[in-house]
């Protein structure tokens, strides 16, 4: 079996070191992540510079790049062959309701996904790596029970994983989850740089919007391992037909002229 492993905190954040500790026993298990934290790059793909990949004194390769830079360039050549699974993280914080349209890490897992591979994101819901043994040790439960299931090779699969900050004895079982909401993000931040202009930094993520039974937010807030199916497809299906009918017209006056 073998596997991709690659985050957005960088290759040489503990949570990647920990999940590779944790299942490089399960398979040939390689490492591709970036040289630097690139949290919240989402899909984001480097085009108009160059790439460079780099080897650690541990193995570990990593790019100068974003996180689904990282897992592009591995599956488009520099591992040289297809990988059964790409597994993203630990990242350090929670990437749950919105957060995992902005998050690096769903989007290194997600690269994967796109490619044919079934791929995990893993993240612990709050930061400072509190508990990173028990978060990698429940995330080789699920790489395992996975890969027991020869699921891999199925119909590609992306799931979300959330793994709360607790001792491994009081984490709950897995709990499939849909995403949940958050409010608006808190206000920007403005300050004066030193040249007398005025800079932003972008506020911090608002408080759960929705975060009902049967959520990512209420599972994990209750101590369980939230994970969640995700998919690529962002047609608003149950919206076609209303708007064939209210472009309609304008597609006859064309027919029309």
């Amino acid at each position: 079996m073998k596997i991709l492993l690659s985050n957005d905190d960088g290759y040489q954040a503990p949570g990647i070191v920990a999940l590779y500790e944790a299942i490089k026993d399960l398979g040939e298990v390689e490492v591709v992540a970036p040289e630097h934290n690139n949290s919240a790059k989402s899909n984001a793909l480097t085009l108009h510079s160059p790439l460079y990949v780099h080897e650690a004194a541990n193995g570990f390769r990593y790019v100068n790049g974003t996180p689904a830079d990282c897992v592009h360039v591995a599956l488009t050549g520099l591992l040289g062959y297809r990988p059964d699974l790409v597994v993203s993280g630990i990242n350090n914080g929670a990437n749950m309701g919105d957060d995992t349209i902005y998050s690096g890490t769903v989007g290194a897992a997600m690269e994967g996904y796109l490619f044919g591979i079934s791929a995990i994101a893993f993240s612990q819901t709050q930061k400072g790596w509190g508990h990173l043994d028990a978060a990698a040790r429940k995330a080789r439960d699920l790489v395992q029970q996975v890969l027991a299931q020869g699921a891999p090779q199925a119909k590609p699969f992306l799931l979300n994983v959330n793994i709360p900050n607790l001792p491994y004895e009081e984490l709950k079982p897995f709990k499939v989850s849909r995403l949940g909401r958050r409010h608006a993000a808190e206000k920007v931040i403005s300050q004066t740089s030193p040249h007398g202009e005025t800079m932003y930094w972008i506020g911090g993520a608002g408080p759960a919007k929705d975060d009902a039974q049967g959520t990512d937010f209420h599972a994990t807030v209750q101590g369980h391992v939230s994970v969640t199916p995700l998919k690529v497809d962002l047609t608003d299906h149950d919206e076609l037909a209303h708007w064939a009918q209210a472009f309609g017209p304008l597609a006859a006056s064309k027919a029309r002229g």
